[in-house]
């Protein structure tokens, strides 16, 4: 199996998440809970559904606000994370997640256009 950032990274949303099991995948959301152990956290996408990702470390900052999760989905659906990103807010101007979420389904309703796979020619 190709390691996670050696593939091209599906952008989903949870709804998304059953039909990408064993895929690697992108996931922006905004933090809903982190577990006391700090080994695992869920994310709200722009349609208020959760999604879990499960880390092999825990945390070692305070995770708040939007991420972005690079990872692996499980047959359980939850992302087991290889890599996150905090989204700081810049000037006051805050990441609109309905906004995205909405240019997600557009992406997945017209693949032709917006295709995740590269393909070289030689």
């Amino acid at each position: 199996m190709t390691g996670v950032f050696e593939s091209p990274k599906t952008r989903v949303n949870a709804s998304m998440l059953p039909q990408n099991v064993s895929k690697a995948v992108c996931f922006v959301g905004r933090v809903d809970r982190v577990h006391p152990t700090g080994k695992s956290f869920t994310l709200l996408d722009g349609d208020e559904k959760m999604a879990s990702v499960e880390l092999h470390e825990p945390l070692d900052e305070e995770l708040s606000g939007i991420v972005e999760v690079i990872g692996m989905v499980s047959n359980k659906g939850t992302i087991m994370a290889s890599a996150y990103n905090a989204f700081r807010e810049e000037k006051g101007i805050a990441f609109d997640l309905q906004l995205y979420n909405e240019a997600l389904k557009i992406i997945h309703d017209f693949p032709q256009y917006y295709p995740f796979e590269v393909t070289t020619s030689n």
